[in-house]
């Protein structure tokens, strides 16, 4: 395997003092059941793999980035009748984040892009609680909400979970943790919450009863090579909003605190 120098797990002193980077990449997945074909690291794998990438994107545009290591947990309180899932609160997140944070300023690093891999995981009023405290641009990106036209030009089936596009992501980056043959057809089991939405309203899914197989989306359309051009066209973006966070244009937006 070639060297890596921008994910931080397998670089070294010498090569970061030589040069230190403007940003630091945190990718967030989550721990949970995905129909009966994916990992329960799914998100952990996407949100890992994207990050390494755009970072090594970024370093081809001069821009100097390091990807710290995953968090493997997520917020899925509403998964946890499901064997084995892992749920941490959105409290916990914001205690990970305050002392990541607080690592990064004492060394110099005031830009922060957290890439998150999991719906359930919402930190935008953790990064409003960050950035009143910290001297740190936290910039957040859902890896599923880049390169939205190459991903309506890709996926043909509507879903948000272990869906014809994560599957197709998986069957790229790992097909050897794919057990295709095993899907489920990730139906939506109508509940009285569908009503309230359409009142405007929100609130969490009750998962199992919405989802009885984990899915949220039919699978049964996904190839590897679409995980490829789509895994590309969001790395791609993602290498660019690596670079617009380093670029002296952004000085500005680090909170003074």
């Amino acid at each position: 395997m070639p060297l890596r120098p921008y994910l931080l797990a397998e670089t070294n002193l010498r090569r970061l003092q030589a040069e230190p980077p403007r940003v630091a990449v945190l990718p967030w997945g989550a721990t949970e059941a995905h129909n009966y074909h994916m990992p329960y690291g799914t998100d952990v794998y996407e949100a890992q793999a994207i990050a390494g990438e755009a970072a090594r994107r970024a370093a081809e545009l001069g821009t100097p980035a390091i990807v710290l290591p995953v968090i493997p947990f997520g917020n899925d309180g509403q998964q946890l009748d499901q064997v084995a899932t892992i749920s941490i609160t959105t409290a916990t997140s914001l205690a990970i984040l305050g002392d990541v944070a607080h690592s990064l300023v004492t060394q110099g690093i005031d830009r922060l892009l957290i890439v998150n891999g999991h719906g359930g995981n919402h930190f935008k009023p953790t990064i409003r609680d960050l950035e009143a405290k910290f001297p740190l641009l936290v910039v957040l990106a859902n890896f599923f909400d880049l390169a939205t036209d190459t991903h309506q030009q890709l996926f043909e089936l509507p879903g948000d979970h272990a869906d014809e596009m994560e599957t197709s992501l998986m069957l790229h980056l790992h097909p050897e943790l794919v057990e295709f043959d095993q899907a489920g057809p990730g139906t939506r089991v109508a509940t009285p919450l569908d009503d309230l939405k359409q009142l405007g309203a929100w609130s969490p899914r009750p998962w199992s009863k919405c989802h009885p197989d984990t899915g949220s989306g039919d699978p049964s359309r996904a190839t590897a090579e679409k995980g490829q051009r789509y895994f590309e066209a969001i790395t791609e973006s993602l290498a660019q909003i690596i670079a617009r966070m380093a670029s002296s244009d952004c000085d500005s937006l680090v909170p003074e605190v």
